[in-house]
């Protein structure tokens, strides 16, 4: 019978992974990409956990290896973490609040790189422009003479 892995504070998570922990981020491409990223996580596909820790019956990570799961939630790093306590592995955590409360609690973390440059405060609504005039077709350019090659 496995138990349900325990949920911890960023905090906690954060002092499991220097002391060892292997930290997977389960997030999606494009939800790291929209919110950060967590240096020196490893990213893992919810979906393909075999690809990090080796088919279940033949596991490529110890099964006392210490892990800890984050997600853009609990609901997300939930699941992954009860798939690797069914698998076996018997020190699984995952962090209460997923990444959001890892950033709020200060803890390394990289920029979104689709986040919307930071506005330097308000601005005035932008002004209507004219419509642009039509300009006349260019005129073909006359192209010059062909010239004979010089004759030494």
């Amino acid at each position: 019978m496995t138990t349900t892995p325990p949920l911890r504070t960023a905090a906690d998570a954060a002092a499991q992974v220097a002391d060892g922990a292997l930290l997977i981020d389960v997030r999606s491409a494009g939800g790291r990409a929209a919110h950060g990223e967590i240096p020196g996580a490893t990213l893992a596909d919810r979906h393909d956990l075999d690809a990090l820790f080796g088919p279940a019956d033949a596991p490529v990570v110890s099964l006392d290896t210490p892990v800890v799961v984050v997600c853009g939630s609990p609901n997300g790093s939930g699941p992954v973490a009860e798939a690797l306590a069914r698998r076996g592995y018997t020190n699984v955590s995952h962090v209460d609040g997923g990444f959001p409360a890892w950033k709020e609690a200060g803890l390394p973390a990289s920029d979104p790189v689709d986040a919307p440059a930071p506005s330097s405060g308000p601005t005035a609504p932008a002004q209507p422009t004219a419509p642009a005039q039509p300009t006349a077709p260019a005129q073909p350019t006359a192209s010059p003479e062909p010239t004979a090659p010089a004759v030494p």
